[in-house]
């Protein structure tokens, strides 16, 4: 039985934010106490950080969130353990009547959140769940045959003609707490942050996790980026992209907040705004997706690459992983990768092309690479994107598509700068040789300091051969099939 007195609980999740915070605003309705709280679940669940750089972003954007309920009244409780046993806890530790949360929609989360809020309502709890990580409920948004969207274009047609996405609205002035507070654990304890040896050291000069870090990377991006984007977000060595990614991985700012920012600016060509809401939408897409295909992270959507054949080389692994491949737009995106925990997301689908089709290693080892080192790791859309490249997702790149990653650097980053930006080594090579340094005649090598083999990679693989190899080995599948 809920009260204006008893205090709810609130359950933060991958919703790190106070603004647009519809489970928030249920929460502390009537300046009731609010025990808030963040759960750091048992690793198998899967809803913890994704791997070891969004560890490092979540450390910093659980000290904002802390910070910005301290500025309000509150604090932020953190515990481990299973979430039905460490809310149990709390609801006898504080004589709770109500528990409030922004609704998952991963695989595990669904898991833990259905019987938990089954059980908490036959015990009297009241639990109060709400869209907020989402532009749509993946239940509700239907084909017109009633089954899950396959393809992006009718699932974008259907998203964008229904309801605009609600109008964002700020905070409460301030949360009540109870009146006395349960004990928490120490962030520290968490262990969140790399130690020895530092290999994030250099995000901070990049990231400011937290909610008003999103908010002030949405403000620049909508004052100075969003006109051109529609061009702009394919080179990498501009800063073209709202680099919000991050931000929304861990909720710390609504889709919902992005889409009327960046409608709101009718002085900026249309076009320019309108790829970037299908952007924003592609996200949701990859939820909606993962939402149907819980397992879409290890099975391929299309069950006829079950039998393709990767090629398991740990070495060849290893060298793209490293950005030691010999093609330097690969090269210059997995080396971003390793020292940002960021890659710019046209490189992102040139390396995964070069990964899956000329080295002919299963998708799903890219897959689990960038989880680890992506501090926007996604649960869906790391997964769907990897199957849309790998031609095995739903409405995928044909697999026959290669990138060649030569063209594919000249074309986007033709003054090299991205590629001297990351690749240092080939910073004094002359623009015709920069994404082709293997083709440089050798005094032109020798002027740019450069042995090949030695202080630049010679080429992993032959790009040509490697081609005509994985398009023999996918018309065998096909012909199989």
């Amino acid at each position: 039985m809920r009260s204006s007195t008893s205090p709810a609980i609130l359950w933060f999740r991958k919703d790190l934010r106070l603004c647009d915070n519809a489970a928030l605003s249920q929460a502390s309705a009537e300046g009731r106490p609010v025990v808030a709280v963040y759960i750091r679940e048992p690793a198998e669940t899967g809803n913890g950080p994704l791997g070891a750089a969004q560890a490092w972003w979540l450390h910093h954007s659980l000290t904002a969130l802390a910070g910005a309920l301290s500025n309000r009244g509150n604090a932020l409780i953190l515990r481990s353990g299973p979430a039905a046993k460490v809310i149990a806890e709390l609801i006898r530790e504080t004589g709770a009547t109500e528990v409030c949360w922004n609704r998952r929609y991963d695989p595990h989360g669904i898991a833990v959140d259905g019987p938990l809020k089954q059980a908490l309502s036959r015990d009297g709890v009241t639990v109060s769940s709400f869209c907020g990580q989402l532009l749509h409920e993946p239940s509700v948004l239907k084909t017109g045959s009633g089954g899950p969207y396959k393809v992006y274009s009718p699932f974008w047609r259907a998203l964008a003609a229904g309801e605009e996405p609600p109008t964002p609205f700020d905070p409460p002035r301030r949360i009540a707490a109870p009146e006395s507070l349960p004990p928490s654990e120490t962030l520290s304890d968490w262990t969140l942050l790399p130690k020895k040896p530092d290999w994030a050291k250099g995000f901070s000069d990049l990231w400011c996790p937290g909610e008003t870090g999103a908010l002030a990377r949405l403000a620049a991006f909508v004052d100075d980026g969003l006109d051109g984007y529609a061009t702009r977000r394919d080179l990498p060595g501009a800063d073209g992209t709202s680099m919000l990614s991050p931000h929304l991985a861990l909720g710390e700012i609504s889709p919902a907040r992005l889409w009327h920012a960046v409608s709101a600016r009718s002085d900026v060509a249309e076009n320019d705004r309108l790829v970037f809401r299908k952007e924003v939408v592609w996200r949701d897409f990859s939820y909606h997706l993962l939402f149907h295909n819980p397992d879409m992270a290890r099975r391929n959507l299309d069950d006829r690459f079950d039998a393709f054949p990767w090629i398991s080389d740990g070495a060849k692994l290893k060298r793209w992983q490293m950005g030691r491949t010999g093609y330097p737009i690969v090269d210059a995106g997995m080396r971003q990768l390793w020292t940002t925990g960021y890659m710019h997301n046209r490189v992102r689908m040139i390396a995964a092309s070069f990964l899956i089709k000329d080295l002919m290693i299963d998708w799903r080892q890219g897959e689990a690479w960038f989880r680890d080192t992506l501090v926007d790791a996604d649960p869906a859309s790391n997964a769907a994107s990897w199957q849309w490249v790998a031609g095995c997702g739903a409405d995928a790149a044909p697999f026959f598509r290669v990138f060649n990653p030569i063209l594919q650097g000249e074309k986007f980053d033709p003054d090299g700068s991205y590629v001297k930006t990351h690749v240092p080594e080939l910073a004094k090579l002359p623009p015709k040789y920069l994404h082709r340094p293997f083709e440089a005649p050798k005094p032109v090598l020798e002027a740019a300091g450069i042995v090949l083999g030695d202080t630049y990679p010679r080429p992993v693989v032959d790009h040509f051969e490697a081609r005509d190899r994985a398009l023999a080995a996918y018309q065998a599948v096909k012909d199989a099939a």
